[in-house]
């Protein structure tokens, strides 16, 4: 049985399926992080956000960062990664990590390397939704940065 699962989706994410696949009852800690679209950015008031993926690309760096995140803190580490591609509102959730380990300082540090590696790796842009009308894509990947 796979360890981890990593997948790119335009459905609501339900924190229930991140939930379902990194428990393992063989774990102690059990570790979950949401990213939520927020209300403000820099002082912008947002009204929504859209992300946009090279999902094939996309899926497979979200795999290489989970068997690094393994290899680093466990073999044995159960990972649930989603990504939300699309236009989302704000207060909906664009990503979802579950990480379970024996201990929590691994699922802790597990989860936080997942988040920062997804922030500079993987193939996913993002682009804001200003109240006053503006848009603006952000610095993320490098395929897509900018000042």
């Amino acid at each position: 049985m796979s360890k981890f699962f990593c997948d790119i989706t335009d459905q609501n994410i339900d924190p229930l399926s991140s939930f379902r696949f990194a428990t393992d009852h063989g774990h102690g800690a059990q570790n979950f992080f949401f990213g939520a679209v927020r209300e403000m950015n820099h002082g912008k008031e947002v009204i929504a956000v859209e992300y946009d993926a090279f999902i094939p690309l996309a899926k497979k760096v979200l795999e290489e960062i989970s068997l690094e995140a393994q290899k680093q803190w466990g073999s044995d580490l159960k990972i649930s990664v989603l990504h939300r591609i699309g236009k989302l509102s704000v207060g909906e959730l664009s990503v979802a990590i579950g990480v379970s380990s024996k201990h929590r300082d691994e699922s802790y540090q597990a989860s936080r390397y997942i988040i920062e590696q997804i922030k500079v790796r993987v193939p996913i842009w993002k682009k804001e939704y200003y109240i006053n009308g503006e848009t603006e894509w952000l610095k993320g990947h490098s395929l897509c940065q900018h000042d």
